[in-house]
């Protein structure tokens, strides 16, 4: 029979054993552990320093990789767009440093900034989208193909590659048919600027109507946002301005040289040339503009478009390597051909 001995006994049995683990717990094992959790804190802090260092090595490195290409930039440019006329097209959001910077290395190259055209907010703007359709084909009506297939910025797109000269006027249209007297023939790149314009699609600077031998289209500084339409499960949300801008590269790449540049975050997640890439768009792509030596990389990039190879260069995904290898060749001014006559003459003064 259990009688209260027993109890007392089985207490103290118990209170014992918690006091011998509370002893051992601050005793024998407490040192071990704190030595095992002192360990792994030098550890981490040993490998946080050795990161840091190498971060700040890979920064001086790149700086002095841009210091370089500023030094050799020259050489390396040096008539590689020679008579070129280029027009300059920016995305919204894109960073105007990275653009003129940009401009500054194609001018460095012997090619010319014919204009530059700034696509809005509004443009990009999904609710704006049948609107913009309906202003190109109001802008396209009298020319040949007027309307044209397609999507809203498909269309558009298609209205502003001819307005700067990007397709070839024997290409222009469906039909190929029609003249003045009838009605029919190409579009006036002016007026067609001029609509986009008014309509607060876009801003215009410089002559770039009827101008371009290549186009450079500047990727947002940033990807564009998402919006709020729901993505299918297990993908990613997909930018819809990235719909807006893409059909002009397109547009620009079927007919003649086009180079999309960006930064890093172009290249990333959401961004423009990385979908330019991945959809296999007929563009030459860089994404280490806004650094010396990636602008140096891109105007390369941009005088290979010229010669029908067009690359992906930079630091992304399925790259080609970081610039062409190898350059392509210097230009000689009279290789842009007839265009580039007729851009002179449009801009010489007329005598008398």
């Amino acid at each position: 029979m259990i009688d209260f001995r027993y109890h007392l006994v089985s207490i103290v049995a118990v209170f014992l054993a918690l006091t011998v683990g509370l002893v051992l717990g601050t005793t024998m094992l407490q040192d071990p552990l704190l030595n095992t959790l002192k360990s792994e804190t030098s550890e981490l802090r040993d490998q946080s320093e050795t990161l840091r260092a190498e971060k700040e090595r890979a920064e001086a490195l790149n700086a002095g990789g841009d210091e370089m290409a500023a030094v050799f930039a020259e050489d390396m440019l040096d008539r590689r767009l020679d008579g070129a006329g280029v027009v300059v097209v920016s995305a919204p959001g894109a960073d105007e440093e990275v653009r003129t910077g940009l401009q500054s290395r194609v001018e460095q190259a012997g090619g010319t900034v014919e204009g530059h055209l700034a696509l809005t907010d509004k443009y990009i703007d999904p609710d704006q989208a049948t609107f913009v359709g309906e202003l190109a084909d109001q802008l396209a009506e009298g020319a040949d193909g007027a309307g044209g297939a397609g999507g809203p910025y498909e269309r558009a797109a298609a209205r502003l590659a001819e307005a700067v000269g990007a397709v070839p006027e024997d290409e222009r249209g469906d039909s190929g048919e029609g003249s003045e007297e009838d009605g029919g023939g190409a579009i006036d790149g002016d007026a067609v600027l001029a609509g986009f314009a008014e309509a607060g699609l876009l801003t215009v600077e410089g002559e770039p109507a009827d101008a371009a031998d290549a186009v450079l289209v500047v990727a947002p500084a940033a990807p564009f946002p998402t919006g709020a339409s729901p993505s299918p499960e297990g993908e990613e949300a997909e930018p819809p301005g990235n719909d807006a801008v893409l059909p002009l590269v397109a547009a620009v790449g079927e007919d003649g040289p086009v180079l999309l540049a960006g930064d890093g975050s172009s290249a990333g997640p959401g961004g423009l040339i990385a979908r330019a890439r991945r959809d296999g768009a007929p563009s030459a792509t860089a994404d280490a503009a806004g650094r010396t030596s990636g602008d140096v990389a891109a105007v390369l990039a941009l005088a290979e478009a010229l010669e029908d190879d067009p690359g992906h260069y930079g630091t992304g995904e399925e790259v080609d390597g970081f610039l062409p290898d190898p350059p392509p060749p210097a230009r000689d001014s009279d290789e842009t051909g007839e265009r580039t006559e007729k851009t002179s003459d449009r801009r010489t003064p007329q005598a008398g």
